[in-house]
């Protein structure tokens, strides 16, 4: 690597659905990488070999993908095995490490592993979000770090690569703090410069817990793509979870990101993930697509019998009621959709407006049919039929007398859409039909 060149790595463990609290350390370990002009590292921790499956590997990588989050370079941990055992040797032959003979407690335990031979000391490092942490690593005691050649572990093998792969910043969860020391002291026997370190405030739930992958409001990271939302509406609600920027902008995409991503503006407090935060990001990142975007999207997660004229036309209704793209499924699902293309069933008494007679009702519907059937197909849009509607409403007593028996012979529904709106999606010989049937 180039000397001073700013190197940053993401390193999660393919041995679980990723959680989505993960991508914001990815996240910014590729915004400081970027903003740098660095070399952003993605490595797959699968050393674990009980538990690291390839499914979730590919998972990760999927997701990272849709989220545009670019690495320059992959590795995965196994394949550098070789590597691992080398710096083993080397640190036992230079006294650093040695052959424990342990007395199984446990089933499964096992009866030798190395450790680190611990130098009992205190260490003080700075961190970028931290500040400064001093700790004792007496405390620690001489630590595992391998189960045999064959099997290095966790803080070993994190120091090993990243030394080889020349990573200058440390950006992480608070959660790996307290593991920074052992991998100081590792760093210092095999001769590694020691890299900068951010650990990022903790992610918390609405009851300002710890962010748990048992939390019911939070789903694994690879669900909010299959729900429909959209990459950078989900990076820019991880980014602001215990970033905060300055000012008053709060939507970003990505290429904004790496230009106002400042890491010394990361807070120490944790962040909550509140969900309708989510939401309502989505919805506003949803309004900056192209019209023709946002029709394609929403056509595709209707119904393959609703993709057609109609389904077209409810665009602008189904827009205003969604918050991601998964909403449009579940609108259909629930049947509120179900308007636009069948005649709607309800008891007369619906059609009528407080205590107005029915006959008056009756008049009114004929009314509205009979002005209506002036307007061409071409020309029943919603200004057009909103205009014609509203002249017969005027001069009637309350215009509820007309509105509200329309509405509800266009929709069968105690709540819908205007009936303004109803009448230009379905169309001319559909609105006078169901008029016709109310009379």
């Amino acid at each position: 690597m180039a000397e001073n060149k700013v190197v940053t790595r993401f390193a999660p463990s393919p041995t679980g659905h990723f959680h989505v609290g993960g991508i914001r350390s990815a996240l910014f370990n590729f915004l400081f990488a970027r903003q740098n002009k660095g070399t952003y590292i993605l490595r797959s921790e699968d050393t674990d070999k009980e538990r690291s499956k390839r499914e979730y590997e590919d998972e990760f990588l999927e997701l990272f993908d849709w989220l545009n989050l670019k690495y320059d370079m992959f590795f995965r941990q196994s394949d550098r095995l070789e590597i691992h055992q080398k710096y083993i040797k080397k640190m036992m032959d230079e006294g650093f490490a040695y052959l424990s003979k342990e007395t199984p407690t446990e089933e499964g335990q096992r009866e030798e592993v190395i450790r680190f031979k611990n130098p009992n000391k205190k260490i003080t490092f700075k961190d970028l979000v931290l500040e400064e942490i001093t700790v004792d690593t007496t405390d620690l005691g001489d630590f595992i770090i391998a189960r045999d050649i064959n099997e290095p572990l966790y803080h070993l093998t994190v120091v090993i690569d990243d030394f080889e792969m020349g990573v200058t910043h440390v950006i992480r969860g608070q959660e790996h703090a307290p593991n920074t020391a052992r991998q100081i002291l590792i760093q210092e026997a095999i001769g590694a410069p020691r890299p900068i370190y951010a650990h990022l405030p903790l992610i918390l739930n609405k009851e300002r817990a710890k962010l748990s992958k048992r939390d019911e409001s939070v789903l694994p990271a690879i669900e909010y793509k299959k729900l429909g939302y959209l990459p950078d509406a989900l990076l820019n609600f991880m980014a602001l979870n215990g970033w905060n920027p300055g000012g008053e902008q709060e939507i970003f995409n990505l290429p904004e990101l790496v230009e106002k991503f400042d890491i010394s503006k990361v807070q120490k407090g944790g962040g909550i993930f509140n969900p309708e935060k989510l939401d309502w990001l989505n919805k506003e990142h949803i309004k900056l697509l192209p019209k023709e975007e946002i029709e394609k999207n929403i056509l595709e997660w209707l119904p393959e019998n609703m993709q057609n004229e109609i389904g077209k036309k409810m665009v602008p209704v189904i827009l205003e009621r969604i918050n991601k793209w998964g909403d449009v499924k579940e609108m259909a699902e629930r049947g509120e959709l179900d308007l636009y293309f069948h005649p709607p069933q309800f008891s007369k008494e619906k059609l009528i407006f407080k205590n107005v007679p029915a006959e008056k009702i009756k008049e009114n519907l004929k009314l509205a049919i009979s002005e209506l059937e002036k307007l061409d197909e071409k020309n029943f849009t919603v200004e057009n039929i909103k205009d014609t509607l509203m002249k017969i409403a005027d001069k009637l007593e309350s215009r509820g007398e007309l509105l509200h028996p329309v509405r509800f012979a266009l929709s069968g529904k105690d709540q819908s859409p205007d009936p303004f709106t109803i009448a230009s999606i379905i169309g001319k010989n559909e609105t006078l039909s169901r008029l016709q049937k109310a009379i």
